[in-house]
């Protein structure tokens, strides 16, 4: 196996981006090169299709059932996810401080929202920074400062006296804490499921929506107009099942709700693709779900929307989304090798033939 240091010669293609095609690279001192380098000695070939690493933009390190891990668990996770050929994650919040990762290699890169944003009851166990209603413009512009330039809030929850999901926070409350994050310079994303919640996240000019699953056309639009990306996690709203047979007994407005969007989950994302929202990849690992998903929650996404839209949504999309280099002149070598071109069958990312990061061949 090729290590650090070593020159490759990646044969090609190489997808650099929708527009972009080249017939081979190399990889020298960790980064990408298209001009064959001189007195190398020998480089390690690998053959196949070149895409840039997969970015799973919906992702939880240092999170299991219980609320936080430690770190070696941390550590386990990210690496279940590199061997899968996810190179990129952002965070979309964790109770434990992962900034550590920046400092490994092996690793793959991590932009942190810091910790989900919640109300007291109001989400699961654990997981969040709980606070009351008027802590939210001051908590946010904390919780920005603390990560990679997000942060991560939970718009709607299921309220137990109302028997169903409701928002967590005032439109007015929120208008003013995503223009203090803005004016620090981070961004915000939200967890939502419901209808109701959208419309004042919207307005407040929320930066990503996480699930989505309650958006009415009038939402799709707006998204559509304004180009705030969608994030569908398919597989965890394949989950919305369970939770309505869970929930049937106390609570069923809110069974019959959760039942309708799983019911409806590929026309969602069908209907959002078509109109032109942006689309990204993510899988909800963390908490309930298990690490390294992205190959197949870009399989669940195909069966509503052309793998080829797919694949540029977990990669060099997302990529730009995140403002991060995708594999063009002298770009970190973060990159997954595939003996088939997955936009044309999308379960060839369940099986990377070599997955490169910094340059270095790590599975």
């Amino acid at each position: 196996m090729p290590g650090r240091g070593d020159v490759l010669h990646l044969t090609g293609p190489v997808l650099v981006d929708d527009d972009t095609v080249r017939a081979e690279a190399w990889v020298v001192g960790g980064r990408i090169t298209f001009e064959r380098p001189m007195h190398s000695g020998t480089p390690v070939r690998i053959d196949g299709w070149v895409l840039p690493g997969l970015v799973d933009v919906h992702c939880h390190i240092g999170l299991d059932s219980g609320g936080a891990t430690d770190r070696e668990l941390a550590v386990k996770q990210a690496s279940v996810d590199r061997d899968a050929g996810t190179l990129l994650i952002r965070d979309a919040g964790s109770p434990l401080d992962t900034a550590f990762v920046h400092e490994r290699d092996d690793l793959p890169r991590l932009i942190r929202s810091a910790r989900f944003i919640a109300r007291p009851k109001r989400y699961l166990r654990g997981y969040a920074r709980e606070i009351e209603p008027q802590e939210l413009p001051n908590v946010a512009r904390e919780e920005a400062a603390k990560g990679d330039g997000w942060i991560k809030l939970i718009a709607d929850w299921i309220d137990r006296d109302a028997g169903d999901l409701t928002p967590l926070w005032k439109p007015a409350l929120l208008a003013e804490a995503l223009a203090g994050v803005h004016a620090a310079g981070a961004r915000a994303t939200a967890h939502t499921f419901s209808t109701e919640a959208i419309g004042p996240l919207l307005e407040a000019g929320i930066d990503c929506l996480e699930h989505g699953t309650g958006m009415t056309a009038e939402h799709i639009e707006t998204a559509a107009k304004r180009g705030i990306p969608v994030v569908p996690t398919l597989l965890q709203v394949d989950n919305f099942q369970g939770f309505a047979d869970a929930g049937e007994p106390k609570f069923p407005a809110y069974a019959a709700r959760m039942r309708r969007m799983h019911a409806r989950r590929y026309e969602h994302v069908r209907d959002l693709h078509d109109a032109g929202v942006p689309l990204l990849v993510g899988t909800d690992a963390g908490g309930t779900l298990g690490h390294g998903l992205l190959p197949r929650e870009a399989s669940e996404m195909a069966k509503a929307i052309p793998a080829s839209a797919v694949v540029a949504a977990a990669t060099w999309k997302a990529r730009a989304f995140l403002g991060v280099d995708t594999l063009t002149e002298a770009a970190s070598a973060d990159l997954v090798v595939y003996d088939a071109d997955p936009r044309e069958d999308i379960r060839a990312l369940a099986g990377p033939a070599a997955v490169v990061l910094r340059g270095t061949r790590v599975a």
